[in-house]
């Protein structure tokens, strides 16, 4: 279900237009007849390349828990608790979430984060404009925790890092486009885009419970087989005897 990144993130990318607009529209450089054309697109590509290098590198993360899960046998309960672990996130207000940083110790690595990101926005570099993207995707956000619980249950180490890879790719059109633009969706539709993903949220959550149940259903609910304990057993080389 890597496709289910892409498109997440591409459906999604509207609640990053609410909650990360205002950093795309700020960032440093200006259009105009001084500068090439190419060096401002240049600095907003390299901006939003940040942003999914980190979200790619979160998703390896999710996939190391996720095969740490899978080696003890939870191989189909994962796709469950993915989905359960979104409609969580879709219910709990994502105001929320400076509480829950502040509780765990988030809150001087948050406010290091946000001092860090003020000096980068003084600079108009590419280094500078691409390391800006990169700790805007370490700022806290719903969309990114939806989209790791379903990473979780991807195939593998890679598979996970590909489905956040593929997130990211589905946010790049409409970021990409509002940092050039500053005006590519109307406020009305960005409003009503917003609304709609945590419906679209709670549709992923279904079809990751679906997937885990093993009904046997192709592509939607296939059977999962857990590892046996044979298979995770080395296989050693035939003992030869030798004739005296």
């Amino acid at each position: 279900m890597l496709w289910a990144g892409f498109l997440f993130g591409l459906l999604g990318s509207f609640h990053c237009v609410g909650m990360c607009g205002a950093i795309a529209l700020a960032l440093p450089g200006r259009l105009d007849a001084a500068s090439p054309n190419w060096h401002y697109l240049g600095g907003r590509l390299l901006y939003n390349l940040g942003r999914i290098t980190t979200y790619t590198v979160l998703g390896a993360g999710a996939g190391l828990v996720g095969q740490t899960l899978r080696l003890a046998g939870w191989q189909q309960s994962l796709s469950i608790v993915s989905g359960l672990l979104i409609l969580v996130l879709v219910v709990v207000p994502e105001r929320h979430t400076s509480r829950v940083a502040a509780a765990v110790g988030l809150d001087r690595p948050l406010a290091w984060l946000k001092q860090t990101l003020a000096y980068l926005f003084q600079q108009a570099s590419p280094g500078a404009l691409y390391l800006t993207g990169v700790l805007n995707g370490l700022l806290p956000c719903g969309l990114v925790y939806l989209a790791l619980a379903g990473a979780l249950s991807a195939p593998g180490l890679g598979g996970s890092a590909s489905y956040m890879l593929l997130f990211g790719l589905g946010t790049l059109p409409l970021m990409l486009g509002l940092s050039l633009t500053g005006r590519l969706v109307p406020m009305l539709w960005r409003a009503r885009m917003r609304q709609a993903v945590p419906y679209v949220a709670s549709l992923m959550a279904v079809l990751f419970i679906v997937r885990g149940l093993g009904l046997g259903i192709p592509y939607l609910s296939p059977q999962l087989s857990a590892p046996t304990a044979q298979a995770a057993q080395p296989q050693l080389p035939p003992t030869v005897h030798y004739c005296r």
